[in-house]
């Protein structure tokens, strides 16, 4: 090995730890996020399932927003067409880190992996290589939130069973009040979001009464936007 190819070595393995530093105090908040999705999604979809997604997708929202859907008999369709909604943000953090990212497609797909809302943001400190703070960063919040699913998924009966149910302790309010907090974050204080937040809401509770579980969800999508965008418009 050229020296200037280990020097290029140390320094990303040096990326590598401080972004997994940097990280590491908020692993812990992971690891609850995942044993509440490990405890709620085990009585929609099982044992196996919720570890293997959280391993595979490892996205708190879009897991969240799956396993939500499925537990109300909502389809497949619905489920994966609303987590690529609320995954899209994620176009906006790989166009901002692209031009950071080094290496062929595979290495960069690899790297892709480890984004995340806090990872992403760590990565934009400017304390080092953007892709190797994020993927530092991303390893921990990968290991604890995966963990923390399977700690979940593995004590749900015995916690449910012994407090007496996912109701009893709160955790049926899980989904509502994170997607609550994700709504006020987005909307700001931005009219064309608020048009955009509240049509959507209207859009989904005029479709619950009658409609598929997941189909307000898609309806909300649908006309959401749009209104947004007419909003804007009209400025």
């Amino acid at each position: 090995m050229h020296m200037g190819d280990r020097a290029l070595g140390d320094r990303g393995l040096a990326g590598y730890l401080a972004g997994a530093r940097m990280m590491a105090p908020l692993g812990l908040g992971d690891v609850l996020d995942g044993v509440a999705f490990g405890v709620v999604a085990a009585a929609s979809m099982g044992s196996v399932a919720p570890i293997v997604m959280s391993v595979l997708a490892f996205s708190g929202t879009a897991q969240f927003a799956t396993s939500s859907i499925l537990s109300e008999h909502g389809t497949l369709v619905a489920a994966a067409v609303a987590a690529l909604a609320v995954n899209s943000r994620y176009l906006v953090m790989g166009v901002t880190l692209a031009p950071a990212m080094r290496g062929g497609l595979l290495r960069r797909f690899v790297q892709s992996q480890f984004v995340t809302d806090a990872s992403w943001a760590l990565s934009q400190r400017g304390q080092g290589s953007p892709t190797h703070l994020m993927v530092g960063a991303g390893a921990v919040s990968r290991l604890a939130w995966t963990a923390g699913t399977a700690a979940g998924v593995v004590g749900a009966d015995h916690l449910l069973a012994r407090l007496g149910g996912a109701e009893r302790l709160g955790l049926d309010a899980i989904y509502p009040a994170f997607f609550l907090y994700l709504l006020v974050q987005a909307v700001g204080r931005d009219r064309a979001n608020l048009v955009a937040a509240l049509t959507a809401a209207g859009a989904a509770l005029a479709l619950v009464p009658f409609a598929p579980a997941g189909l307000p969800i898609l309806g909300a999508a649908a006309v959401g936007p749009v209104a947004g965008w007419l909003a804007r418009r009209r400025r």
